[in-house]
């Protein structure tokens, strides 16, 4: 026998194929008195009488404890085929079809059925105050407010407290607050068209701000979207003032493309749509007493003092003071005064008139209508400025053409300094003058005016265009110059010629000061004219003539005779006052080849007979003076010969007495050692006899001295 089953209270079990029953509850039998089984059913059989498993019934489930769902919790279930059930209220029943879903909701004991699964366990979630929870619609549903939800739909559950999703509503996440302080805001944009949570209606790509003036706290809501979380204010302080772009109006309207002036002390957030020009605040501008402002007009406005204002004008504010300008002005530039000394200047522009004008040794401010102008000089004149050696003697630029002159400020006044005995000429160009200025001196140039450049000759021989200079040396110089002449006998000579020179000019007279310049390369020129005329001198004279007189043809030739036939002192160029006061020949040197072998060997010759009779002249002179040098010796040692027998005679006489000195002193000697040991001896016995006296009486004395001291002792004896 097995035994029957037992379900425990509160327990069920699950009978695969059961039986068959009637309405009353009794089992159905066939024909054969079989029970009929429900092949592929199953019963849910709860607590009760114990029950036997019919022929053909499987206990598919052991009693198993039934499910309690605890409160805030609830169990989704799910309808696997079609079946009706008591409705909640007792009233009626609800039709249940295949895949309905509906929640049991506890505190209570859910009991099974076969038409029904468990989908899942629903626990409520706690939404804390401050919180919402963001819950999507899985399919068309009313919510817990009674609120028709379409599919896929968001909404937000604000209520504080235990929540409970439905069995088609999916929690997508807790939405905590934003929190708004005095110096955050939050940037919002309508995602769709709704009201917000403080009744405003929102359209579809609205932007607005959510300041501490609307909420402490705020929980996005499903229609909208975070543009800016960190929302920083805008403080400016009493020096501090910013330019707003697409400013909004009072009654909340954007003016796009409008500029708002804001000046401190104020705090603000920018809203939507709003930006600050520049990018961030700017602060007020102060003035110093040296500063200025030139401020121009964009549009039309009223300034300070009711002075109205066209696009276009021009104005300066001049400190101290602190300035803000508005919207409808723009600040063209912020400059000082300049200070400039006696010898320093700049050029000024108006640009209305275009004139242009030179201000020295004053500070000056610029005024509106005026700008520092720029200068032009030519390459050569910067150079030469610029050049470190810059002198009246020129600069030859093609030597130094990789120098790179320093960039200068244009707008000041070009000065130069004259160097000493020199003069510089500067050209107006507008008045169509020229004025020359005496070294030494400073030189500032007008805004019409321009250096003359004086363009000399250089090297040796004379070529164009090799010495630039400013100035115009007024000597005394010299300058060097190589001539090739022929004689009038076709001898051609090469001569270096060096010519002192200066210029004699009234510098009080200024035609005589303008002189001077006009010719522009006096030293080409005066080299050519003296050229000339020391070619046409020579070319009349033969080579043997000039080679003897060339000094004389050649000064002769350039300075020219009084009419008495004197020699005169100098050669004076009437044009520009340049004065030629002495020529030296440095050398004369034979062009052709076989005339310079020529000369050379004639010169070679004349030297050499030279030499020869010198050393002729030298010999005899040695010989001479070595012949009177002989007598002058043998006179000497006939003399020293002399000497000598003298000298001899008298050493003999000091012999002689020197022996006879000897002698004597000998004897003497002798006998003064005799006298000296006898009276030594006489002194050493004295001294001996005295010593022996004083011994002897030393002696007596020891002895009497004995002999009391024995008699006393033996008085003393006796006396005992």
């Amino acid at each position: 026998p097995e035994e029957m089953a037992l379900p425990p209270p509160r327990h069920y079990c699950i009978v695969k194929n059961p039986v068959k029953r009637d309405a009353d509850g009794n089992v159905e039998l066939d024909d054969k008195m079989q029970v009929t089984l429900l092949y592929g059913e199953e019963e849910i059989r709860t607590e009760g009488p114990p029950f036997p498993l019919y022929p053909g019934e499987v206990l598919k489930l052991e009693p198993t404890a039934l499910s309690i769902v605890p409160p805030q919790s609830a169990l989704r279930l799910g309808a696997i085929r079609d079946f009706t059930m008591p409705s909640k209220e007792g009233e009626g029943v609800v039709k249940r079809a295949a895949g309905d879903e509906w929640l049991f909701v506890g505190p209570a004991t859910y009991i099974p059925r076969v038409e029904v699964t468990i989908l899942d366990t629903m626990r409520a979630t706690i939404v804390k105050p401050g919180t919402a929870l963001r819950i999507r619609a899985r399919q068309q549903m009313k919510d817990s407010g009674g609120a028709l939800r379409q599919a896929g739909e968001e909404w937000l559950m604000r209520s504080a407290g235990a929540y409970l999703p439905g069995c088609y509503e999916i929690i997508e996440e807790t939405v905590f607050p934003m929190v708004l302080t005095e110096r955050r805001a939050i940037h919002m944009r309508a995602v769709r068209t709704f009201t917000d949570e403080y009744g405003v209606h929102r359209r579809a790509g609205e932007e607005w701000l959510l300041t501490m003036k609307e909420c402490e706290t705020h929980i996005q809501d499903v229609n909208e979207e975070v543009v800016n979380p960190d929302l920083g204010i805008c403080a400016l302080s009493r020096t501090q003032y910013c330019i707003v772009r697409n400013p909004w109006d009072e009654s909340g309207k954007q003016q796009m493309g409008r500029l708002e002036l804001r000046r401190g002390e104020m705090a603000f957030f920018l809203k939507p749509g709003e930006e600050l020009v520049g990018g961030k605040t700017k602060d007020v501008i102060v003035l110093a007493p040296d500063e200025a402002l030139l401020l121009k007009a964009t549009q039309p406005f009223t300034d300070v003092g009711d002075v109205q204002r066209t696009p276009g004008d021009r104005w300066t504010v001049v400190g101290p003071t602190e300035y803000i300008p508005p919207v409808e002005v723009e600040v063209v530039k912020r400059y000082g005064a300049i200070p400039l000394d006696e010898t320093e200047g700049i050029y000024v522009r108006n640009i209305k008139t275009g004139a242009v004008e030179t201000v020295i040794g004053r500070t000056y401010l610029l005024g509106p209508d005026e700008e520092l102008w720029e200068k032009p000089l030519s390459e050569n004149v910067e150079r030469l400025l610029a050049f470190p050696q810059n002198d009246s003697k020129g600069v030859k630029l093609s030597e130094h053409a990789d120098f790179v002159p320093t960039l200068r400020d244009r707008t000041k006044v070009v000065t130069y300094r004259t160097p000493h005995n020199s003069a510089i000429q500067v050209y107006d160009y507008r008045q169509k003058t020229s004025r020359v200025v005496w070294g030494p001196g400073l030189v500032m140039l007008q805004p019409d005016e321009q250096f003359t450049i004086l363009s000399l000759s250089g090297g040796k021989p004379k070529k164009q265009n090799q010495i630039h200079s400013l100035s115009l040396s007024l000597g005394p110089d010299f300058m060097t110059d190589v001539v090739v002449v022929e004689t009038s006998d076709h001898a051609r000579l090469q001569i270096q010629l060096s010519y002192n020179w200066n210029f004699e000019v009234d510098r009080s007279n200024p035609e005589d000061a303008s002189k001077i310049f006009q010719v522009p390369d006096f030293v080409g020129d005066a080299c050519k004219a003296i050229a000339s005329r020391v070619r046409g001198a020579v070319a009349s004279s033969t080579f043997d003539d000039f080679h003897k007189n060339s000094a004389e043809i050649i000064r002769c030739a350039v300075f020219g005779r009084e009419d008495d036939g004197k020699m005169k002192e100098k050669f004076v160029f009437p044009n520009n006052k340049l004065v030629i006061t002495n020529i030296d020949i440095q050398s004369v040197e034979p062009v052709d080849q076989r005339t310079r072998e020529a000369l050379s060997y004639s010169v070679q010759q004349a030297i050499e007979i030279t030499t020869k009779s010198q050393q002729e002249a030298a010999r005899h002179d040695a010989e001479r003076k070595g012949q009177e040098a002989e007598g002058l010796l043998e006179r000497q040692k006939l003399k020293d010969e002399i000497a000598a027998e003298r000298a001899r005679k008298d050493l003999l006489e000091l012999q002689a007495e020197s022996s006879a000195v000897q002698s004597s002193g000998h004897a003497k000697a002798e006998a003064r050692a005799r006298a000296e040991a006898a009276q030594i001896e006489m002194q050493a016995m004295l001294e001996h006899a005295k010593l022996e006296s004083q011994a002897r009486k030393i002696r007596a004395e020891c002895e009497l001295e004995e002999q009391r001291k024995k008699h006393e002792a033996e008085l003393d004896y006796q006396k005992r």
